[in-house]
């Protein structure tokens, strides 16, 4: 029976497995339910998602991992072992290799961790990689040449910039600033502006359906419901993209200063290479409208958003695999 090559996104949002010759096969929030009398685990991913702030005294819906780095060990080590044997199915008898994406500035201890709760989840063998050089090879650069190529990888806990070239990375920086931060910007604007509580899924519905960080051609309204803050009453809001555009306006900056801060470290050769070729946009908060556009306008380069933006990062874990030649030997 041969065995299955796996590539794991451990993400903090959402936890996506790749299955060699068979592509992404499974996409899911990374929450856990789990009851605090028994500590017994209720629910896994999507099904955990929709408790989140819901759930009642004895059961806690929890994110594993927080900023990209495993915060709850157990949870995350049962976690990775439900979507192997979910990705698998129950027929496979020998062990997977599996390669596992973490930030690029993840400590030694953060990546140890990462390695043993993939080997107790049942791996064969682990590689580590960080995280820009599985998005570029997601995104379909060839990273074996000698060019520089600029990733931002945006996730939920995480932004991940790095130049890269020839396999490695030459210049990154890791922020803990990403597509959580804008939910929580959204969720202190509409406190602060409309005095009105919202939560965490309301403000990600926010940002994915009017959110933008550059102003629209056509600005977008939807309807809000929270809780008034002053009568403690729920109510029903109207909030536009130009709204958001101002509650996501510091937030997005900070990213892309990030982005400034390493194109001035980067080596005047590969800083050529970037201005000519562009910056690639690649994560779930890469797809927040207009931050091409800023990103353009701050940096005066090139930006575009890789095509399949969410599952490039879990692509690119499995095919480092096969981009290794296979050999995991020297890990």
């Amino acid at each position: 029976m041969p065995a299955t090559d796996i590539g794991i996104d451990l993400g903090t949002a959402s936890i996506l497995v790749y299955v060699k010759g068979k592509g992404v096969v499974l996409k899911e929030p990374s929450v856990v339910a789990f009851d605090r009398d028994t500590n017994k685990i209720k629910a896994i991913g999507e099904e955990a998602r929709l408790m989140l702030g819901r759930t009642p005294g004895n059961i806690v819906a929890v994110r594993p991992l927080r900023q990209g780095v495993i915060s709850d060990y157990s949870v995350t080590e049962k976690m990775i072992k439900y979507f192997v044997q979910k990705a698998l199915g129950r027929k496979s008898y020998r062990k997977p290799k599996i390669s596992v994406c973490i930030p690029s500035g993840a400590t030694e201890v953060e990546r140890r961790a990462v390695e043993d709760a993939a080997y107790s989840a049942g791996a064969r063998q682990v590689a580590i990689i960080e995280e820009p050089i599985a998005a570029a090879i997601g995104a379909g650069i060839d990273i074996s040449k000698p060019y520089g190529n600029m990733i931002v990888d945006i996730g939920g806990g995480t932004a991940d910039i790095a130049v890269i070239s020839l396999g490695g990375s030459v210049v990154s920086t890791s922020i803990k600033i990403a597509g959580d931060d804008f939910d929580e910007a959204i969720v202190r604007y509409m406190r602060k502006k409309h005095n009105i509580l919202i939560g965490e899924r309301t403000a990600e519905d926010i940002k994915i359906k009017v959110g933008t960080c550059y102003p629209l051609p056509e600005p977008m309204t939807m309807d809000v419901r929270g809780r008034n803050l002053v009568t403690g009453l729920p109510k029903t809001i109207e909030v536009s993209s130009e709204e958001t555009e101002e509650a996501l306006r510091e937030t997005t900056l900070q990213i892309v200063e990030a982005v400034h801060s390493v194109l001035e470290k980067t080596p005047p050769e590969l800083a050529a290479d970037v201005s000519e070729r562009g910056i690639i946009l690649t994560g779930g908060g890469a797809l927040l409208r207009g931050l091409e556009e800023l990103m353009e306008e701050r940096t005066g380069i090139t930006t575009t958003t890789a095509d399949d933006a969410m599952t490039c990062v879990a692509i690119g874990t499995g095919k480092y695999v096969e981009f290794l030649g296979g050999d995991l030997g020297n890990f």
